[in-house]
């Protein structure tokens, strides 16, 4: 790939600067645009040194861009996504895709008419832990996988809510602002799910959101997740706390996904896959090796895959038919925990010959 890649940020709050800073670092890639409403974060953009532009349609029409990542509120998606596939433009778009699975496939569909690629910012998937983790489970090397265990707990301070009146709000909670991040690794792992209950609990502080969550998915290829997600627990076992992804989380050095299979099991982030001597027998000795990983950025490795999809010498990783089945399941685990009763998940319209 010898063209340097054009990419615009859209929404400069804290993850559109992070990818801009991602964006200038990386050679092959030129920081061509930021999209920014707000006029204080416009002028904060342009000390960046590119172009900066209060809408994307003002933006397509001042700059040649080869790529959009979309850091725009989540109501935003849609619509920015939408205006990007009708400049023929790729666009990778923030996790979740959309608000929802339904809205989603509205923007897969308009994609595929016009075979505009659409990535979703799912980053995780691009980590070097997450890369040996699916490679060892790939080869065999804990047998059939037949359940994980899933913790996502992590206490949000009080100033946290205080600063966005919609945090505190119903649908704000750790199922949808969170959970979206450890569905989509499961479903890496397992494959697709069929079918999810679910049970939540009321917000310590009063807020109308819940702050706990736990959910049983179950997969199409037998096995089983349960895992576990709150916003208001003191707890070192979350993948923010765990993976050193991101340097304003202090790490530990513990786990939070526990993976079993008939031969073997794997902790992540530590990626140790413990096994018997020879065949499995709770009676004979157990031990552990460890996996090596890549340990480079992983929103930087997603920055450079986005480069080379738009090049056409890669496939999205992950899709946007990818991010709506995430979305889906995240939908699932709140449907069952309203209702009390066990959803089945089935297909989307947009599954249907979607290559998105």
């Amino acid at each position: 790939m010898t063209k340097r890649i054009r990419l615009a940020v859209a929404g400069f709050g804290l993850v559109g600067r992070r990818h801009a800073e991602i964006i200038r670092a990386l050679p092959g890639l030129e920081l061509g645009a930021i999209v920014e409403p707000d006029a204080r974060g416009r002028a904060e953009a342009a000390r960046l040194g590119a172009p900066c532009f209060a809408s994307l349609e003002e933006m397509f029409e001042g700059t040649a861009i080869d790529g959009v990542i979309i850091a725009t509120p989540t109501p935003l998606h849609v619509a920015h996504g939408l205006a990007c596939i009708d400049h023929d433009c790729p666009v990778l778009i923030e996790k979740p895709i959309a608000v929802t699975s339904e809205e989603a496939g509205r923007l897969i569909a308009a994609a595929d008419g016009k075979a505009v690629p659409i990535l979703v910012g799912h980053h995780r998937r691009h980590n070097g832990l997450i890369r040996a983790a699916k490679g060892a489970i790939e080869a065999g090397a804990i047998g059939a996988v037949r359940a994980v265990q899933a913790t996502c707990w992590f206490y949000k301070p009080d100033p946290y809510f205080e600063a966005a009146d919609w945090r505190r709000k119903k649908g704000a909670g750790p199922i949808s602002v969170n959970l979206v991040h450890d569905v989509d690794l499961l479903r890496h792992f397992c494959g697709e799910v069929a079918r999810v209950q679910a049970h939540t609990v009321a917000a310590l502080r009063g807020y109308e959101n819940e702050d706990l969550a736990s959910a049983i998915l179950s997969f199409a290829s037998g096995a089983v997740a349960t895992i576990s997600v709150s916003d208001a627990i003191v707890s070192p076992w979350s993948w923010e706390l765990t993976a050193k992804e991101n340097p304003i989380y202090p790490a530990t050095q513990e786990s939070c996904y526990l993976i079993g299979g008939s031969k073997g099991a794997l902790s992540l982030p530590d990626l140790r896959v413990w096994t018997h001597e020879s065949e499995p027998d709770w009676w004979s000795p157990i031990g552990a090796t460890s996996l090596l990983a890549d340990s480079g950025d992983p929103l930087a490795a997603q920055a450079k895959h986005f480069a080379a999809v738009i090049a056409g010498d890669e496939a999205p990783l992950v899709s946007g038919l990818e991010g709506a089945h995430s979305l889906q399941v995240v939908e699932a685990v709140q449907q069952a925990a309203d209702t009390g009763r066990p959803v089945e998940i089935t297909p989307l319209a947009c599954d249907r010959g979607s290559t998105g």
